[in-house]
């Protein structure tokens, strides 16, 4: 954690919705005129499209889970390099992974490959992370230094929709996006499940806020809707982890039909998410950004 330079992290799996918390935080940093550090998390990911998918197939041939949660299949000890040296002194290194060709055009590399590393954007306010590994903490073992991703960021955003919504909207963009079939991106789901429990759940145990999305339409066979539930379809839950630092009173006026279901639990309804995300952490970043100026 770092006054000087602030390190904000959402983290989710593949299809829970981290998109669309990346494009609040794009109007809020607009409308407080900071310049962020964008960093995506697939960029860490230790193998290219093809080479990933033949790590996969080698690893259920031999009984083994493997898939994009694992550590072993990520450079996380880059990523905790580049936390902990952007909290230091504001720099580090990043590369990009397209997904498609507008990103591969955007980012001048085939799809599904890596760019160079290179340095990130000088002079910015803030560093915003998206991906899977945002709040990983592992302990040193034996073969591998301990990972502490999440003690140097200090604002962790958990996005987690309920699981059926998760799948569904999984299906929906890869195979929009990267062209595979729809039975590829099942068995993937199924497969990377173990991974899912023991890699990605336990990071939402270390998030300040969690965002969880759950539908209010049928989603009970995930595998053969056919539209994603929309956002008036839907409500948000909102947890904080620490809600003494919140003045609810003030954000439920904000949030037209929001309420209070626990004491650290906030219910907003769907379409309302990102006005609520922008409600909670515009408070959060301003106060950054002016600790920042302060221990300038």
């Amino acid at each position: 954690m770092s006054k000087q330079h602030p390190i904000i992290a959402v983290t989710g799996s593949s299809g829970s919705g981290t998109s669309t918390v990346r494009h609040a935080f794009h109007d809020l940093f607009r409308r407080l005129d900071i310049k962020a550090a964008w960093v995506q998390g697939d960029g860490f990911l230790r193998y290219d499209r093809q080479t990933m998918r033949q790590e996969i197939e080698s690893a259920a041939a031999s009984g083994r889970v493997f898939s994009h949660f694992s550590p072993e299949a990520n450079h996380l000890d880059k990523l905790d390099a580049l936390f902990r040296q952007y909290s230091h002194d504001g720099t580090g290194s990043l590369r990009n992974y397209p997904h498609d060709d507008a990103e591969a055009a955007q980012y001048g590399a085939p799809q599904g490959q890596f760019t160079d590393w290179k340095p990130l954007p000088a002079n910015t306010d803030m560093l915003f992370y998206e991906g899977h590994h945002g709040a990983t903490s592992m302990p040193a073992t034996a073969h591998t230094p301990a990972i502490r991703i999440a003690e140097h960021a200090d604002l962790l955003l958990g996005v987690t929709p309920s699981v059926n919504l998760e799948w569904i909207q999984k299906i929906h963009h890869d195979c929009g996006r990267t062209g595979c079939g729809e039975q590829y991106v099942i068995d993937t789901i199924l497969h990377r499940m173990p991974d899912y429990v023991n890699h990605i759940v336990p990071q939402f145990a270390r998030t300040h806020i969690n965002v969880q999305r759950v539908p209010l339409v049928d989603t009970s066979h995930p595998f053969i809707a056919r539209d994603i539930p929309q956002q008036d379809e839907s409500i948000v839950v909102i947890h904080f982890r620490e809600p003494h630092k919140f003045h609810f009173p003030n954000l439920l006026k904000k949030l037209a039909g929001a309420h209070m279901t626990r004491r650290n639990t906030m219910l907003v309804p769907g379409g309302k998410m990102i006005l609520a995300i922008e409600a909670i952490c515009t408070p959060l970043i301003a106060e950054m950004m002016a600790q920042r100026n302060k221990a300038d």
